[in-house]
C-alpha cells in the first residue's frame, strides 16, 4: 500500500525538502539538484507559479526510491490535479478538505497541526503522517510534550527547522523534519546551486545519524 511504503521510507529517510520559489525554472532547478543529492522526498509548494507543471516535468527524472509531491494542497481540486500530474503525496498547512480527497484517492498525506486535537483530528481523519506546524512556534520542547501522550502518532516537524533544530526535533521523537529555506537558500530565487547541494549534504549527513 502507498501510505504504509511511503510512511516506512521516510522514517529511514529522515528528510523533506520543501521547494517553494517565484519562478518555475528555479523551483525546478533546485528540486532536481536535491533528488541528484540523494534527497529522497521533496515536495514543491503549489503556491510556486506553474508548480503542477514542475511537478510534471519533474517526475520521470525522479530516481527509484525517491517521492515528489506537492504542498500547500488546499482543495479536493488540488489533489485530483497533483495526482493527474504523478505527485505521489501532498502536503497541507492544516487539516483542510484535500485530506479527505487523498485518503478517496490512496493518495499519502501530510497534514498540518500544531495543538495536539488538530492533531488528533488528522489522524482520524486519515492522515498518513501530522506536519507539527508551525513546529518553531513550540519547538522541541513541545514536540516532545505532545509525543507524551501520543506516542504513536507519526509527526513530521516543520517551519523554521535548521540544522541545529533539525538535531534537536529527531532527538524527542519526530519522525523526520520538513526543511524548507535553511535547506533551499537563495537556490529559489535563481541562487548558486553548487551551494544547495552543499547545505543537501549537511542536512543528510546529519539525518543519516537518526536512520535505522
Amino acid at each position: 500500500m502507498a501510505e504504509e511504503l511511503f510512511l516506512r521510507e521516510l522514517r529511514q529517510s529522515r528528510l523533506m525538502a520543501i521547494v517553494r520559489a517565484a519562478d518555475p525554472a528555479h523551483a525546478e532547478s533546485a528540486a532536481r539538484v536535491l533528488l541528484e543529492e540523494g534527497v529522497r522526498f521533496v515536495e514543491v509548494a503549489l503556491t510556486t507559479p506553474d508548480g503542477l507543471g514542475v511537478i510534471e516535468r519533474l517526475r520521470p527524472r525522479v530516481p527509484e526510491g525517491s517521492w515528489l509531491g506537492a504542498g500547500t494542497v488546499l482543495t479536493r481540486e488540488d489533489v485530483a490535479r497533483v495526482e493527474s500530474v504523478g505527485g505521489q503525496f501532498v502536503v497541507t498547512p492544516a487539516v483542510v478538505e484535500s485530506l479527505d480527497e487523498a485518503v478517496c484517492r490512496s493518495l499519502p498525506s501530510v497534514v498540518g497541526a500544531l495543538s495536539p486535537t488538530e492533531i488528533v483530528t488528522a489522524r482520524a481523519r486519515g492522515a498518513s503522517l501530522v506536519k507539527l506546524f508551525p513546529a518553531s512556534v513550540g519547538g522541541p520542547g513541545y514536540l516532545k510534550a505532545v509525543r507524551d501522550p501520543l506516542p504513536d502518532v507519526p509527526i513530521l516537524a516543520v517551519g523554521g527547522v535548521g540544522l541545529e533544530e533539525a538535531r534537536a526535533f529527531l532527538q524527542v521523537g519526530a519522525v523526520g523534519v520538513g526543511v524548507g529555506g535553511p535547506l533551499v537558500g537563495d537556490a529559489a530565487s535563481g541562487g548558486d546551486l553548487a551551494e544547495l547541494r552543499a547545505r543537501a549534504r549537511a542536512f543528510l549527513d546529519l539525518v543519516e545519524g537518526f536512520v535505522g
